[in-house]
């Protein structure tokens, strides 16, 4: 397994993050070998927690426009990067990027830096990942938003949207990060927003993990995680914390997965699920700031 570290010379031009680098030691257990995974940590230490967990092919830079208001209304905010994008370490095997691996990358980032009481923010992959860390250890997570994301076991036929989108991200010769978030926002992000997004990536190769995340979501049940997104669902479906959908008007990729998840999980009944205005499937680019007043209100509920 080769690793390859972005260097901070990437990120020096790019607007409104000015969030101090944070890193910890993930162990790869199959390699053995120690990843350095990037994250923000803002906010008081003592003060509730709000973990914010980001999709494909973007950072913890989609969330620029959340985490000084979360901060700001009494919430110690993380925001990690997956391993393969952002600040993170990358691998430049794309093979050995797996549903698997991701999940054990993030459950040893959640134990390394010991998080309880855990209030989950998900949107795109970062449901997927997510809610399989809810449903192992459900103990640890006081509330979850889901925005614009889904728990796939493939037994369901994919969207056309999502077909489409997976058959461009294996096709294209060059993967065009920023020119992808721009694509799936409402707003119109500036050149600097758009160099933001393809900052962590030094060269093509570096990709690797933005490449292969559209490969690995189950869409049949031979998929080697459909099994094991079957048993989530069966634990989420006994969750009783409170629970919040917050999807976007704009997004054809996951349009409807809110009323499953609704149907599904306990914790979602009588809560003020919304549907906003002018949100493409990149969410808090759109509705940043109207997502934390709507997280905040409903917070203070419980």
């Amino acid at each position: 397994m080769e690793l390859i570290q972005s260097s901070e010379e990437q990120f020096t031009t790019i607007p409104d993050y000015p969030f101090s680098p944070n890193f910890v030691a993930i162990k790869d257990r199959d390699s053995g070998s120690d990843m350095r995974m990037h994250y923000v940590d803002e906010g008081r230490a003592d003060h509730p927690l709000v973990l914010l967990l980001h999709g494909e092919p973007s950072w913890s830079f989609l969330y620029r426009k959340m985490i000084p208001l979360l901060v700001q209304a009494g919430y110690r905010v993380i925001a990690p990067d997956l391993i393969g994008f952002g600040k993170s370490d990358k691998i430049l095997e794309r093979d050995y990027y797996t549903y698997a691996r991701h999940i054990e990358w993030m459950t040893d980032f959640v134990d390394r830096l010991g998080l309880t009481s855990i209030n989950l923010f998900c949107q795109d992959w970062g449901g997927l990942i997510g809610l399989r860390l809810v449903a192992a250890t459900p103990h640890l997570f006081a509330s979850v938003v889901t925005s614009n994301t889904f728990l796939p076991t493939g037994a369901d036929e994919p969207s056309e949207a999502f077909l489409k989108w997976q058959s461009f991200s294996q096709s294209v010769p060059e993967f065009p990060t920023g020119k992808i978030i721009q694509g799936a926002t409402v707003s119109t992000l500036t050149e600097a927003e758009v160099y933001a997004y393809d900052a962590p990536y030094a060269e093509e190769a570096h990709k690797a993990g933005a490449r292969q995340f559209p490969t690995l979501v189950p869409t049949s049940l031979d998929n080697p995680e459909s099994e094991n997104n079957q048993k989530a669902w069966e634990v989420l479906q006994t969750f009783t914390n409170p629970w919040l959908c917050l999807f976007g008007d704009s997004d054809p990729v996951t349009k409807g997965a809110d009323q499953f998840i609704m149907k599904m999980v306990p914790g979602c009944q009588g809560q003020p699920h919304k549907i906003m205005e002018k949100g493409g499937h990149f969410i808090q680019e759109d509705c940043g700031p109207a997502l934390v007043e709507m997280m905040v209100s409903w917070y203070r509920c419980f």
